[in-house]
C-alpha cells in the first residue's frame, strides 16, 4: 500500500509561528533584567520550546551557540551571570554536565529540568534490542558505561517532546502568572503541531523494506522505538566516542543481513567514521540531523522543517512504499 507523506510546508510552519528563534540571543545584555520573562535555555531544542511557548512575553537566550556541539559546552563566567539574572532556566539534565552544574549552583528561582517532564530510557547503542545486539557495549569500558546511561535525546520523539512542552508551559504559567493564558494557548498550539508531526512519521514509516538504520551516534533511540525501527550506532550516546574494530566489522555484516542501504551522519560532528564505514561496506551516506543546533548546513530553519527532512531521509534509506 502506498503511503503519502503529509508534510507541513515551510510557509505554513511560518504562518503558524513555528519559525526560527527570532528572539533568541547570545548577547548577555539581552539575557536578563528586561521587561519580559527572561529565560536561559541550555541548547536549541530547549530554546525552541521556550520561544514557541513564551511567544511575545519571553526573552530567550541559548547557552549553546549555533554550530556548537552541545555535549562539549563549557559555561563561561558571562554565561553564569546570564543565569543569575534570568527569571527561569530550561535545560535537559544529563546532556550537558557543565549546564547541570551551573544551574545547580545558581540562585535562579525557576529551574525547569526537561528530563523530569517525560520518561527517559536506557537505549545503549540502539533503538531496539534484537538478536546479536546484546554485548555491543561490553567491548570497551567507555561503551559499557554508556549502555547503562539514560538516553537524553527525547526531543527527537515528537510525542515525548510534546510531553515536555506541556510541562514547560505549566512551569511558565506558574512563574509568570500575568501571562498564563497566553502560555497555555501557545503550548496547546505547539502540542497540536507536534501531534501532526507524529502522524507524519507514523504514516511515512509504516511500510518500509527494512527497519534498520545506521547512525553516527546513538541519538535516535526514542525515534526508532516510537516508529518500530532499529537504530544501530557506530558510536554510543557520546558522538565523540570511537567505535572498536569489532563493532565496525559487526555493522558491515549486519548491513548485508538486514538490507541496510545508508549510513547517516550529522552536521555538528565529523562524518569521517560514517563515510569510512559506508565506503568499506559499499553503502550510501546521508544526513540524519539530531537537531542539537541549527546552522546554515541544516536542512531547514527550525525544528519542524529539519524533522520533516529527517523523515524524507529515513523514507529513502528504508525504502518506504
Amino acid at each position: 500500500m502506498n503511503v503519502r507523506r503529509r508534510l507541513i510546508p515551510a510557509a505554513l510552519a511560518s504562518a503558524l509561528g513555528l519559525g526560527a528563534l527570532t528572539a533568541c540571543s547570545s548577547d548577555s545584555a539581552a539575557s536578563g533584567n528586561t521587561d519580559k520573562f527572561d529565560v536561559v535555555a541550555s541548547f536549541y531544542p530547549m530554546a525552541f520550546l521556550a520561544e514557541q511557548i513564551g511567544g511575545d512575553h519571553a526573552n530567550v537566550t541559548s547557552l549553546t551557540e549555533p554550530g556548537q556541539e552541545p555535549h562539549d559546552l563549557e559555561i563561561s563566567t558571562q554565561q553564569r551571570a546570564q543565569l543569575e539574572e534570568a527569571d527561569a532556566a530550561l535545560y535537559l539534565k544529563g546532556l550537558q554536565p557543565a549546564v547541570d552544574e551551573a544551574v545547580g549552583q545558581t540562585g535562579i528561582k525557576t529551574k525547569i529540568d526537561a528530563a523530569t517532564l517525560t520518561h527517559l530510557e536506557d537505549h545503549g547503542t540502539g533503538g531496539h534490542t534484537h538478536e546479536g545486539e546484546e554485548g555491543h557495549a561490553e567491548e570497551e569500558g567507555h561503551a559499557e558505561e554508556e549502555e547503562h546511561a539514560r538516553d537524553p535525546h527525547v526531543w527527537l520523539d515528537p510525542v515525548k517532546y510534546a510531553e515536555i512542552a506541556q510541562g514547560v508551559g505549566k512551569a511558565f504559567e506558574k512563574a509568570d502568572p500575568d501571562h498564563a493564558a497566553d502560555y497555555k494557548k501557545n503550548t496547546e498550539a505547539l502540542v497540536k503541531k507536534l501531534n501532526g508531526l507524529n502522524g507524519d512519521f507514523e504514516n511515512g514509516l509504516k511500510n518500509t523494506k527494512t527497519k534498520v538504520f545506521f547512525t553516527n551516534h546513538a541519538a535516535f533511540g526514542y525515534l526508532a522505538e516510537r516508529y518500530g525501527l532499529t537504530q544501530e550506532a557506530i558510536s554510543g550516546i557520546d558522538p565523540e566516542s570511537e567505535p572498536s574494530g569489532a563493532r565496525v566489522r559487526e555493522l558491515q555484516q549486519e548491513a548485508k543481513a538486514d538490507g541496510v542501504t545508508t549510513v547517516f551522519y550529522e552536521t555538528l560532528v565529523s562524518d569521517k567514521t560514517a563515510k569510512t564505514l559506508a565506503r568499506d561496506a559499499n553503502l550510501k551516506t546521508d544526513v540524519l540531523d539530531p537537531l542539537e543546533g541549527i546552522t546554515d548546513k541544516s536542512r531547514g530553519d527550525d525544528y519542524f522543517q529539519v524533522m520533516e527532512s529527517n523523515l524524507k531521509a529515513l523514507q529513502t534509506a528504508l525504502g518506504a512504499k
